[in-house]
């Protein structure tokens, strides 16, 4: 009785003693407030909140992320990561059990006369035989809150997976978006610039009938076929850049290269109202943050861990079976059991422990440094898409007046060149080359304006739910 009190003693007393030696996990106090530059966001209203269907209102680009989504090998592979990470948390748990072995063994044996302290004549038999049936376990007793720890760190390494999870679901929607627009956007410079071509071969005929008239000089007429081939030699480079954005889009979808199927830029209809939230509110929308914060929850677990080999381990085993000289009386008073329990303390390790310790600690540490990094950087994409998307308005309302000039510009000296001396060849070619750039940073206008609402709506964490 004696020993029995002193064990339920022994063992309440380090049960008491494991409170100090590993540490409850608080979230960092981390200031996430005015994380925008120049407070553009007061409304607690976000577009992360919408689905990501609502944001879209392209069937077909609705089709596209629908199809990244079931197929994207990045996305699939980020799947199993939550495999793996559910396995290894299904092992922690059933590190609180027990291990539980069964054995059958036979072993023949003979023994050395001179080894032993008989006379030869004693008649002893120095071969043997034994068979013998068992079970064994061992349990190692969670006194330090070490295998809670390996628990804890484990549900936090899932939960980071599930994270990333989003995360890559959420960047994959935004590729997708941006690729997509980008398409679109490179249809419109090219037609624009196939029917400036189209304008300047007419410009080259009427330059023609003018010199015959002997209203302009042969310079003229040479500067327009020099200004028609200025323009098409850019259809080359436009058609390539939309091959290789169909290339692009296609890996995401998992697609072999070809064609993709789409509308124009004339048929997007951005969201009118573009809301950012609160800056406090990227904690809990942004799966790259809730990612980061469960990698330094693991690591600070891990810390924990690498403490508790400090302490000694108490493990208990038993034994049981049947154990007998004869295979016939394998079941006749032949049982045998014993039971062990025991601590072992680390005394020399080779300062293993200690090495084991303070790279856990280092490693927690950059762990959080990466939790604050995130936290900025989330705050620097938000700030500079919403800051994108209102110089887009505004470059757009201003592009659209000076499209309007310089066409014109463009009539006003053609007319000109036709009727009047006042003017020469120069002037028009000036003013058409300064429409088609125009025309076409025109486009490349509308095309940051809708990608700033997915570069936003990436930034602010949307997509995921």
């Amino acid at each position: 009785m004696k020993t029995k009190y002193f064990l339920l003693s022994a063992a309440a007393l380090l049960v008491t003693a494991s409170c100090k030696v590993t540490e409850t996990y608080k979230r960092p106090n981390i200031v996430a407030q005015n994380l925008y530059r120049d407070s553009l966001a007061t409304d607690s209203n976000s577009i992360a909140a919408m689905p990501w269907r609502s944001l879209f209102a392209d069937t077909i680009l609705q089709g596209l992320i629908q199809e990244g989504i079931a197929h994207n090998l990045n996305l699939q592979t980020a799947v199993l990561k939550i495999a793996e990470a559910d396995a290894t948390l299904r092992a922690s748990k059933a590190a609180y059990l027990p291990s539980l072995t069964a054995g059958v063994t036979a072993t023949k044996a003979k023994t050395s006369q001179a080894a032993l302290n008989f006379p030869s004549s004693a008649g002893i038999n120095l071969n043997t035989t034994t068979y013998q049936a068992q079970l064994s376990a061992s349990w190692e007793v969670n006194v330090w809150g070490q295998l809670s720890s390996l628990k804890r760190q484990a549900v936090a390494s899932f939960l980071e997976s599930d994270a990333s999870k989003r995360a890559v679901q959420t960047q994959l929607i935004a590729d997708i978006a941006n690729d997509y627009y980008t398409l679109l956007s490179y249809d419109k410079q090219l037609a624009i610039t196939k029917q400036t071509v189209k304008n300047r071969i007419e410009d080259v005929k009427t330059n023609k009938t003018l010199l015959e008239g002997n209203v302009v000089n042969g310079a003229a007429v040479v500067q327009s076929e020099a200004n028609r081939y200025a323009a098409e030699i850019t259809i080359p480079d436009l058609e390539q850049s939309i091959r290789e954005t169909e290339n692009a889009l296609c890996i995401l979808l998992a697609r072999s290269p070809g064609a993709i199927k789409r509308t124009s830029l004339e048929d997007q209809q951005p969201v009118e109202n573009i809301n950012a939230g609160l800056s406090t509110q990227l904690l809990r929308n942004r799966p790259d943050i809730q990612e980061s914060e469960f990698a330094f929850m693991a690591a600070f677990e891990n810390t924990n861990v690498a403490h508790s080999y400090f302490y000694p381990t108490l493990t208990i085993t038993a034994e049981g079976g049947l154990s007998t000289l004869k295979l016939k009386d394998l079941f006749n008073n032949s049982i045998f059991y014993n039971l062990v329990g025991g601590l072992t303390q680390p005394i020399f390790n080779k300062g293993q422990n200690k090495a084991r310790y303070r790279i856990a600690k280092a490693q927690q540490l950059e762990a959080f440094n990466a939790y604050q990094q995130t936290i900025l950087s989330a705050g620097r994409e938000v700030s500079n898409a919403l800051y994108s998307y209102q110089k887009s308005l505004k470059k757009q309302e201003l592009r659209k007046k000076e499209l309007d000039a310089l066409e014109k510009s463009v009539n006003y000296t053609k007319q000109l060149l036709t009727y009047s001396a006042a003017t020469n060849y120069n002037d028009v070619l000036t003013s058409e080359q300064s429409l088609l750039a125009a025309q076409l940073s025109g486009v490349s206008d509308k095309l940051q304006q809708l990608q700033s609402i997915v570069n936003l709506y990436a930034a602010l964490g949307g997509g995921w739910q």
